[in-house]
């Protein structure tokens, strides 16, 4: 069983210089065979010179500029059966990748058939700060939103269980992230991609896991905030957040739901703005026009899920905080 270990990267080499010895380190620490590879989205900094320099056996798979989606090429043309993607500001303990592959992987006491993705356990580089990536999925006003830090999730942090969805950090079948397409460009240049995905498997009738055994280390933000700001990150939010239950939700009662609590947010926005700060305040109808915009796209994506409502309603149920949180009561599936 071999393993590739992604790392994203576009001109982030002080990044690089700060965690990719640590994802080298884990790859050597595997009890498989694996290799790093550097996904660079057209990096114009140095990065090129100081991964010959200081990581001569580390590959470098140039890519164009497309987020999260560079790696549904190289996945593609990968011949290792599990991948692990990774962004160029996360960390890698020694010892996460066994742990993290082996739900994968069949032949050992986790693996789990139905299993196609996993997600580590994340920290702030700090490495006290919990943040992920054990994602549920709430409303809040007619949007749906995946979240780590739902009721009761520091009572979980340490139990493995299903996810909705993993970020920075996190290990695919090559073979069925295939089967699913990949990241889905029409949330360019991104955010939601891999709630999107993680959507999708389930709908496929696969399932994510969380493996807090596996830890990982995230700067977060270390390429978005700088790019877009935090008001520019929420804007992308809010408006791939509408592309999405455009895209999938098609059971009347998340219909209604969406569409009530968008015309909440929208009559909100316009009766606490006064004309002369419209402009500043009008956060949520901004992302509303931009994602109308692409609403056809988003009906007419090829990589829409094609899922019963029973199952629809099935991944509300499941990844609501109620079911991940050890007051539910729940018997894990």
């Amino acid at each position: 069983m071999s393993l590739e270990l992604l790392v994203l990267n576009y001109n982030g080499r002080p990044l690089l210089a700060e965690c990719l010895p640590s994802v080298v380190a884990a790859a050597r620490e595997s009890s498989r065979p694996s290799r790093v590879t550097v996904v660079d989205n057209g990096s114009t900094d140095d990065s090129h010179a100081w991964l010959r320099h200081q990581h001569p056996d580390v590959r470098v798979a140039g890519c164009t500029n497309r987020g999260l989606c560079s790696y549904n090429e190289v996945v593609a043309g990968s011949d290792a059966e599990i991948v692990v993607l990774l962004n160029n500001d996360v960390r890698l303990a020694a010892d996460a990748i066994d742990s993290l592959v082996a739900p994968l992987i069949a032949g050992n006491a986790a693996f789990d058939p139905d299993c196609f993705l996993t997600a580590p356990r994340c920290l702030r580089f700090d490495g006290q700060t919990h943040e992920g990536e054990k994602t549920a999925v709430r409303w809040r006003w007619g949007l749906i939103e995946g979240t780590a830090f739902f009721p009761g999730h520091a009572e979980v942090i340490h139990q493995p269980d299903w996810t909705a969805a993993a970020g920075c950090a996190m290990a695919v079948r090559r073979d069925r992230f295939v089967q699913l397409g990949g990241f889905d460009p029409l949330y360019l240049p991104g955010r939601l991609e891999d709630l999107d995905l993680g959507y999708r498997g389930f709908a496929a009738g696969w399932h994510a896991r969380y493996v807090p055994e596996s830890l990982a280390y995230h700067r977060g933000a270390a390429s978005f905030a700088p790019a877009f700001g935090a008001s520019g990150c929420d804007a992308l939010a809010l408006r791939n957040t509408l592309l999405f239950q455009w895209k999938h939700l098609r059971h009347p009662w998340h219909r209604a739901r969406g569409m009530f609590g968008v015309a909440a947010r929208l009559a909100r926005d316009w009766v606490v703005s006064s004309p002369d700060k419209r402009g500043a305040t009008e956060s949520f109808t901004r992302a509303f026009w931009d994602a109308w915009q692409l609403r056809h796209q988003a009906r007419d994506s090829q990589y829409r899920a094609t899922t019963s409502l029973v199952r629809e309603r099935q991944f509300f149920a499941r990844f609501h905080p109620s079911s991940l949180a050890p007051t539910a009561g729940r018997v894990p599936a």
